[in-house]
């Protein structure tokens, strides 16, 4: 399936087991897009859970936001110590490395939420050769 595909299965492990993160994150309900331009995967968010993970390629996708990032620049995210510009997703967007698109009010409203759940695989075991 590919390295993307690992780590985001990671983050959904880390997250769905994370009672901390399910709490503050109850009222998310969103289905996010990460396209990093050779792949997609839709993120299914239900009460601060990542209800369903999906891998692309998709004719028509449906979301509310999507993260639109080089698969690159989401492993350099992922280092258990990112490097500066890559250790958080305002500097990437700073950076003009990520793009977020769509309808933005369910990400500024859990910012946090998404910032901590998009990074929780950076305290794990590394997958596939990072």
């Amino acid at each position: 399936m590919g390295e993307m595909a690992d780590w985001l299965r990671q983050m959904q492990a880390i997250v769905n087991g994370s009672e901390p993160l399910a709490r503050r994150g109850r009222y998310v309900r969103a289905t996010v897009l990460i396209d990093t331009g050779d792949t997609q995967h839709l993120l299914g968010v239900n009460a601060g859970r990542i209800e369903r993970l999906e891998h692309g390629p998709f004719v028509m996708p449906t979301w509310d936001f999507a993260l639109r990032a080089a698969q690159p620049e989401w492993l350099a995210f992922w280092q258990p110590l990112p490097a500066p510009g890559h250790h958080d997703l305002f500097a990437m967007i700073r950076r003009r490395a990520l793009r977020v698109e769509g309808n933005l009010q369910p990400f500024m409203a859990n910012l946090l939420w998404f910032k901590d759940v998009l990074a929780a695989p950076r305290g794990a075991p590394a997958v596939s050769g990072c």
